[in-house]
């Protein structure tokens, strides 16, 4: 027969698995997927980041979006709570284009700063003719 200290254990494993899958970080990409054609090239995205990691720094936020291989900054977003814009080239003549989010910042480990980045999913925008 199992000891009640087993018994315990056993029925409380579910529950210590349940508050260590948590997402530590999310993205919100509030870019929309059809935008029309720039004649400038020059087209805005935006993305919301929000965690639950208290130990994360949010002033050494380092956003920047993925275009391929290249990066571009991002800014906040004025009057707004860890929202942050910026605009992205796309080629003239192009129907999509292609990009993800990058978040790099510091947290607080045991006694010193360290560095961490945070990747989002790919996200696609079409371009369409007026």
């Amino acid at each position: 027969m199992l000891s009640i200290k087993k018994l315990l254990a056993f029925l409380l494993l579910p529950l210590l698995i349940a508050g260590c899958s948590t997402t530590p970080a999310a993205f919100t990409n509030l870019t929309p997927q059809d935008q029309f054609r720039n004649p400038n090239g020059l087209y805005p995205v935006e993305a919301a980041f929000s965690s639950r990691q208290q130990t994360l720094r949010w002033d050494s936020m380092r956003p920047t979006v993925m275009v391929g291989t290249d990066f571009y900054p991002m800014r906040p977003t004025p009057l707004m709570k860890n929202r942050y814009e910026t605009l992205i080239p796309v080629p003239a003549g192009a129907k999509t284009a292609y990009y993800r989010f990058k978040f790099d910042y510091d947290y607080t480990g045991f006694g010193k700063a360290e560095t961490n980045s945070t990747l989002s999913p790919v996200y696609q925008m079409r371009i369409l003719d007026k």
